[in-house]
């Protein structure tokens, strides 16, 4: 709901600021110069919150981390910074990250505005109407294991809402945290048992 309030608000300035110029072109520039203080002077606000989130510079940075360590488990959020449905989801994903980390859990992003090769490698369209972004896969053991939103079989994209019970039930995130936990258990039984031997 958050996304299409703040849409509707951004359209209905915008729709103002036409009319303001149509009516009177001197009613019209205060008016659009008032806009433009107002959102240098009160931005919309931003999630500050814990989050324990790795942010990648790169499609090479994150190949080479998956490489490093495939025991462990990873949930990447692909997303443009000037996009208002990835800027909505930021702290969803960061609330999620705060919870569910762990040493063999790990939540990461990567700026596909900034690093266009990675909309490339992971099949994203990342112009301003694209539906994929943000797009979050779940990776496991190096391998690409749930990805919001899906491509159905005819190739269309099926609609995802980014919240935070869709994002628990569509990535299963109470089952991975638990096995991620166990696995993460039985390594340091395994360590304790060596270094007695």
């Amino acid at each position: 709901m958050v996304n299409y309030l703040s849409s509707s608000f951004v359209y209905t300035k915008i729709a103002n600021l036409i009319l303001w110029l149509y009516a009177d072109v001197r009613y019209g520039l205060p008016f659009g110069a008032l806009l433009i203080l107002f959102s240098l002077i009160l931005p919309e606000p931003t999630y500050a919150g814990p989050e324990l989130i790795t942010y990648f510079r790169g499609t090479q940075v994150l190949d080479e981390e998956l490489k490093r360590n495939k025991n462990t488990s990873w949930l990447i959020c692909l997303y443009a910074a000037w996009h208002p449905a990835c800027v909505n989801f930021a702290p969803v994903f960061a609330e999620l990250s705060a919870t569910y980390s762990l040493d063999n859990l790990k939540f990461g992003k990567l700026d596909i505005g900034r690093y266009p090769e990675a909309a490339a490698k992971y099949r994203i369209q990342d112009g301003p109407t694209s539906r994929q972004l943000p797009t979050v896969i779940l990776i496991r053991e190096g391998n690409e294991q749930v990805r919001r939103p899906q491509a159905d079989s005819t190739g269309k994209l099926q609609k995802f809402l980014f919240s935070k019970d869709n994002m628990k039930a569509a990535f299963d995130l109470d089952d991975v945290h638990q096995e991620c936990k166990q696995r993460l258990a039985a390594l340091k039984a395994n360590r304790k048992t060596e270094k007695v031997e």
